[in-house]
């Protein structure tokens, strides 16, 4: 978001819209990063967000809006080193999986000037999802491709492109294996994809085309239940995502 959470209402004083650095001859607008983060938690799709704070100055105080914050040019070499940086400060997790989605920028979106962010979306696992959060920080379940609550700036625009990117690629990559735990069984994962999806896929096809990727491998333990035992996965080391040569709307 052109503006910032709480972690960084200290720069928004600093990074005024019009300022002028050093050399240059013209105005540099705002320029941050923002993160819509994903884990599956009580069998929904949830996504992160953080509430704004109340100092002085700060656009839409206390209202939700997607992680996120200001370049620093003393410690961000890239985009994407922001983006993991404000990951590791809302979540304390580093994202298996981390994709940049696009650029959001104009004379309007933040009403402290002209600006520019650069959103990313991430998966995590909800093993880390459960972990210890920043205070702003809260997960919300996925309504259709939006959230209960109204968003600060042009993040409900944000949100929706992301979910909408998330959902297409699922259809014919293993993107939802970022979600999982460290060891599941294909049941799990296969409901993994079907709640991404919002719909049932068939078990025969969907465990043939898992077992053909090279993307997991069976560890040496079950999982026990109240039936008989399940054979337990794991991702492959640095595995990156696998494309599927038909979507998941194709017949096997």
């Amino acid at each position: 978001m052109a503006g910032r959470q709480g972690t960084d209402s200290g720069a928004g004083g600093k990074a005024r819209s019009g300022a002028k650095g050093a050399g240059l001859d013209f105005p540099r607008p705002l320029t941050t990063v923002d993160i819509v983060i994903f884990a599956i938690r009580s069998d929904a799709l949830q996504v992160l967000l953080v509430r704004r704070g109340q100092a002085a100055g700060e656009p839409f105080p206390e209202a939700f809006a997607l992680p996120g914050g200001f370049v620093d040019v003393d410690r961000d070499a890239d985009l994407e080193a922001c983006a993991r940086r404000k990951l590791a400060e809302k979540t304390g997790v580093v994202s298996p999986y981390l994709e940049q989605l696009g650029s959001w920028g104009s004379a309007t979106r933040d009403p402290r000037g002209w600006s520019a962010t650069h959103a990313y979306f991430a998966l995590i696992p909800a093993s880390a999802a459960e972990a210890a959060l920043a205070a702003d920080a809260q997960w919300f379940p996925l309504d259709g491709a939006g959230v209960t609550p109204k968003l600060a700036f042009d993040h409900a625009e944000i949100l929706q492109a992301a979910v909408r990117r998330l959902r297409n690629k699922v259809e014919y990559t293993s993107l939802p294996a970022y979600l999982m735990a460290e060891e599941f069984t294909l049941p799990e994962l296969q409901r993994t994809y079907e709640i991404v999806l919002d719909r049932p896929l068939e078990k025969s096809a969907f465990r043939t085309r898992m077992l053909s990727a090279d993307l997991i491998e069976p560890v040496a333990r079950m999982r026990k239940g109240p039936n008989r035992p399940a054979q337990l996965y794991r991702l492959k080391k640095a595995a990156a995502p696998v494309f599927f040569a038909r979507t998941f709307n194709a017949p096997e």
